[in-house]
């Protein structure tokens, strides 16, 4: 199956892009970030996105830049927080190497403080966060054919554990595991 070499999925702050960015590094390839793509076509922030237009306007967006890139980046691929609640996205994702990189609260506090700067996190933020998890935590395992935990972890450990999940290193080729044989590290 061609696409993303590797996929990473899980909530906002968890350090998607820096371990992206570090994989796509040690596996020599490029990376790409769907919320990335979003921001540069649209011209403004996510936060902006959702204010202007609404969640709906922003999940349609998101749909799109998924299947772009899922179709068409063949090296480390970073989703956003939310992609996931889409069927036809989860359906995508079925057969490709997706690593849900989690977090828990207390984590989540000491990285996004759990701010008013995501707009889903407006009014309660930890009470809003926990909703969300409780919600996605269940989709992000479906997709995932790996649970990468990132709780007290460096960004350096955390591509490691991910590499090390999917029995993937460079110049070894397809190592990646068959469906089915999902690890938690």
């Amino acid at each position: 199956m061609s696409g993303p070499l590797v996929v990473l999925v899980g909530p906002m702050g968890v350090g998607k892009s820096t371990v992206g960015e570090l994989l796509a590094e040690r596996l020599g390839t490029g990376y790409r970030d769907t919320d990335a793509d979003i921001v540069a076509a649209e011209g403004r922030t996510i936060a902006d996105i959702f204010v202007d237009d609404g969640e709906d306007h922003f999940r349609a967006l998101e749909r799109a830049a998924v299947r772009e890139a899922v179709a068409g980046h063949t090296g480390v691929l970073s989703l956003g927080g939310g992609a996931i609640l889409d069927p036809a996205t989860r359906e995508l994702l079925a057969g490709h190497p997706v690593v849900y990189l989690s977090m828990d609260v207390d984590e989540a506090v000491k990285r996004v403080g759990l701010n008013t700067a995501r707009p889903l996190l407006a009014v309660n933020p930890r009470r809003q966060w926990r909703e969300l998890m409780d919600a996605r935590r269940p989709l992000y395992t479906e997709v995932a054919r790996a649970v990468v935990a990132t709780d007290g972890r460096i960004p350096e450990e955390v591509a490691d554990a991910v590499l090390d999940a999917l029995e993937l290193r460079l110049p070894a080729g397809d190592t990646t595991p068959p469906p089915g044989q999902e690890k938690t590290v």
